[in-house]
């Protein structure tokens, strides 16, 4: 796991310590070792920029930039079928000098140039230069695990792992992007592709950026996208054999995962995705592998005891950890720095604490995301399908003249609605859910924290509605039921731009590497083609896995409500997060960063007077505000 950075410089200014700059703010994404190399081309000067943790192949072979003929790469992440690509390209008479896929990827794409993309099952973010055309190739793996942000304005090109490479370079100006920064108030994070500075962008999963030096332009491309084989038909294969199929992918997706030449553990909460990798990995393997936990004193967070039984069950190495009030306390203000885009996910802080207990062991370790997404874990699927189901009674021509009414009605004036929990704020969001068309529809406007409406009276700037992997629910054919088709869309949002920034993030704040099995793509393609009722129906969540992992683990020791990693922000917070909000959320500082501070204030006030607020509001503003201070 590494941090890449660089740039393609036209006025020929930009010099190497500005790349050394650019790179080793990324020190945390790599400290084992650093390279630079500064190029002179034709049209202009390019920078590419590498920090090292060390995985595979420990040696100096392994160090990046790395060159061959006319090529040179830099990469973050991992390709873990890299051997069975090194044994096809050594037929073609290719030699290694080094055991690293690095090596690997760059003569893949010296033989078989961007289609080489298509064989790599991993994670990563590369860049490419090949000097024979002039020109740079960006590269993002197939579900967005690793980040790779660019930017694009007169005579300069820039591209990195955080954005925080990017204020490196004098030719960055940083300006919001106040469309993008409505996006993070409805969701928490902001989606792909956008960013929260103009003339900034994420590349987008499954692309590949092609940059012409010589006509200074870029052209965007999609190599794979989740929704072409949620397109697919139907497989007709019945249940027992799907679970065999899936249960076979797994297993292969998790040992390759393991693949080290550092130790490697597992995070493990005892829910049913981790779980499953424990079980399948332990099963497998005849040493004992290590699994690591953190856990909560508040009794409705915690899942540390559920964990240690799975492991006791398992006969795992087992570490568990509960985290303090005063240890997430110290983590808070660290956040803006950790995530140098505005990002609202509180679970952060728990993940960033079991990253540090796991660094302490092993430089690797696996997490369970994107079971939910695979298989129809949330209950927010079941939600937005009734929602749907109830609304579409209603005749079409009726559901504008009621959007407005619950927009304009004040439920808190109304004596049976004023007492009832963060009632205003309900009310806009039904007021959204009634332009639904579809189920996709729905589940974009209950995910919302903040609305429309809302949005517009929290900004003192104009802003338009951006248009996100949530508005293309149309090229999903009707092949596929409503649920298929949440699934696919959550694929392309929640998973990447929340979940996967949140654990990336977190893990390389301690240099530690994050892998994802579950996100092994044979496992996505496989279960996109089974019908929804395999993974979801209307009593259970994630049918297929949950009988897997009853294979290796007795069912009533997993069966339990599902608990999501949340933290008790009003718990620990409460005294806290008072002084936070008093500094913060003054009314010059709200201005400044371009808020209504009459709305923000109000929302406080009521939250201090003990009144029953939507937490998650004022932290989604308070990791705004503390944003703009670290880094505008």
């Amino acid at each position: 796991m590494c941090g890449i950075a660089g740039f393609c410089d036209f006025t020929k200014l930009l010099d190497k310590q500005t790349l050394i700059n650019m790179t080793d703010i990324l020190n945390h994404r790599g400290p084992d070792d650093s390279g630079y190399s500064l190029l002179n081309s034709k049209y202009a000067n390019i920078g590419l920029g590498h920090r090292r943790l060390s995985i595979l192949d420990l040696s100096s072979h392994g160090h990046q930039p790395m060159a061959y003929e006319a090529l040179e790469i830099i990469y973050n992440g991992e390709v873990y079928n890299f051997k069975e690509i090194r044994d096809e390209l050594e037929k073609f008479d290719y030699y290694f000098e080094s055991d690293s896929d690095t090596e690997v990827i760059l003569k893949a794409y010296h033989k078989w140039g961007i289609k080489a993309v298509d064989k790599f099952n991993g994670m990563f973010a590369i860049a490419i230069y090949d000097k024979a055309i002039d020109k740079l190739f960006l590269i993002r793996d197939r579900a967005g695990i690793k980040p790779l942000y660019y930017y694009e304005k007169d005579d300069v090109f820039m591209f990195g792992s955080e954005l925080k490479s990017f204020h490196e370079n004098d030719k960055f100006e940083k300006e919001i992007d106040f469309d993008a920064l409505a996006q993070y108030f409805h969701y928490g994070y902001i989606p792909q592709p956008y960013s929260i500075f103009k003339n900034c962008k994420k590349l987008l999963s499954g692309h590949y950026l092609e940059y012409d030096l010589k006509n200074k332009k870029s052209i965007l491309k999609k190599y794979w996208d989740v929704k072409h084989f949620y397109n697919l038909p139907k497989k007709n294969i019945n249940y027992n054999d799907a679970m065999d199929d899936i249960e076979s992918l797994m297993k292969s997706a998790f040992t390759y995962r393991v693949v080290s030449d550092v130790p490697v553990g597992v995070f493990l909460s005892g829910g049913y995705d981790s779980s499953a990798v424990a079980a399948i990995l332990q099963k497998n393997s005849e040493q004992k592998i290590k699994t690591f936990s953190i856990g909560f004193y508040e009794e409705g967070y915690n899942e540390a005891h559920h964990a240690k039984k799975v492991a006791e069950h398992l006969g795992t190495e087992h570490t568990e950890y509960y985290c303090t009030q005063k240890e997430a306390l110290e983590i808070l203000p660290t956040l803006p720095d950790i995530y140098d885009e505005p990002f609202g996910d509180s679970s952060a802080i728990p993940t960033i604490l079991v990253s540090k207990l796991a660094k302490k062991d092993v430089t690797v370790a696996l997490s369970a995301d994107a079971g939910d997404e695979i298989f129809g874990g949330y209950g927010k699927y079941k939600t937005s399908l009734k929602y749907n189901n109830f609304f579409s009674k209603f005749p079409k021509f009726t559901h504008n003249s009621m959007s407005y009414l619950f927009n304009n009605i004040n439920p808190t004036k109304i004596p049976v609605l004023k007492n009832k929990y963060n009632i205003d704020s309900r009310f806009k969001k039904v007021a959204e859910i009634l332009k639904s068309s579809s189920s996709v529809s729905a589940m974009k406007y209950t995910s919302h924290m903040f609305t429309e409406y809302e949005i517009k009276k929290l900004f003192n700037n104009d802003y338009v509605e951006l248009k996100t992997y949530f508005d293309t629910n149309d090229e999903l054919k009707n092949t596929n039921d409503e649920l298929n088709k949440m699934f696919a869309i959550d694929y392309q949002t929640y998973l990447p731009d929340d979940i996967l920034t949140k654990v990336d993030k977190a893990t390389m704040s301690v240099s530690l590497e994050g892998r994802e099995p579950f996100l092994d793509y044979r496992i996505i393609e496989y279960a996109a083609q089974l019908p929804s009722s395999y993974k979801m129906d209307e009593t259970q969540t994630k049918i297929i896995l949950k009988d897997i992992v009853h294979k290796y683990i007795p069912k009533e020791m997993m069966d339990r409500p599902k608990m999501g990693f949340g933290v008790p922000i009003s718990e620990w917070f409460r005294d806290e997060l008072k002084e936070y909000f008093y500094k913060y959320f003054s009314e010059e500082r709200l201005e400044i960063a371009g808020l209504n501070s009459e709305e923000v204030i109000q929302l406080r006030d009521q939250y201090l007077d003990g009144q029953d607020v939507n937490t998650r509001r004022l932290w989604f503003i308070l990791m705004y505000m503390m944003w703009y201070e670290r880094w505008m």
